[in-house]
């Protein structure tokens, strides 16, 4: 089974942080991640991938570094990675502090249910009621992109609504 998939519920602590499940911990610490980069997801949650996956993540951005010089669009990318994304460490009861700033970007302050998802690459931490809304995304994006291929395999076989096999 891939390592990171599934989803378990769990809570913000008092100090901002999340305890992993044992087998999200598990898929971790089999990667060697002693240390976890952060990062702020612009759907709302904040994914944690180990430092090599990370960086096999951003070295498709190899091109966005040498544009830097001459391109705005360029500089906003990078300046918005450098920003929304930290490495932190898994400590030995297998838990990740939040940083401050994320927490309440993220809507994970303390005493938040969250939901940490299985992303196969990484997990991603989710404020509770914010994940039940992207799952609602997920499904209706799904359902539209299975409507659209449907219609087109109806039109490219030449079959119209209404028209019976005969």
């Amino acid at each position: 089974m891939p390592k990171f998939c599934g989803q378990e519920k769990c809570l913000v602590d008092a100090n901002g942080r999340v305890k992993l499940s044992p087998r999200f911990e598990r898929a971790f610490r089999e990667e060697g991640a002693v240390e976890v980069v952060l990062h702020c997801l612009p759907e709302g949650g904040l994914g944690v991938y180990p430092p090599s996956v990370w960086n096999r993540l951003r070295a498709a951005e190899e091109q966005t570094v040498l544009k830097a010089a001459t391109s705005v669009v360029a500089r906003r990318q990078l300046r918005r990675f450098g920003a929304m994304t930290q490495s932190e460490e898994l400590s030995n009861q297998g838990r990740i502090t939040l940083p401050a700033g994320f927490r309440g970007m993220m809507g994970l302050e303390p005493g938040t249910e969250a939901v940490l998802v299985g992303c196969e690459c990484g997990i991603e931490i989710w404020n509770a009621e914010r994940w039940q809304a992207e799952q609602k995304r997920l499904w209706e994006h799904e359902a539209s992109r299975a409507e659209a291929e449907m219609k087109a395999d109806v039109a490219a076989a030449g079959w119209s609504p209404g028209q019976q096999e005969g």
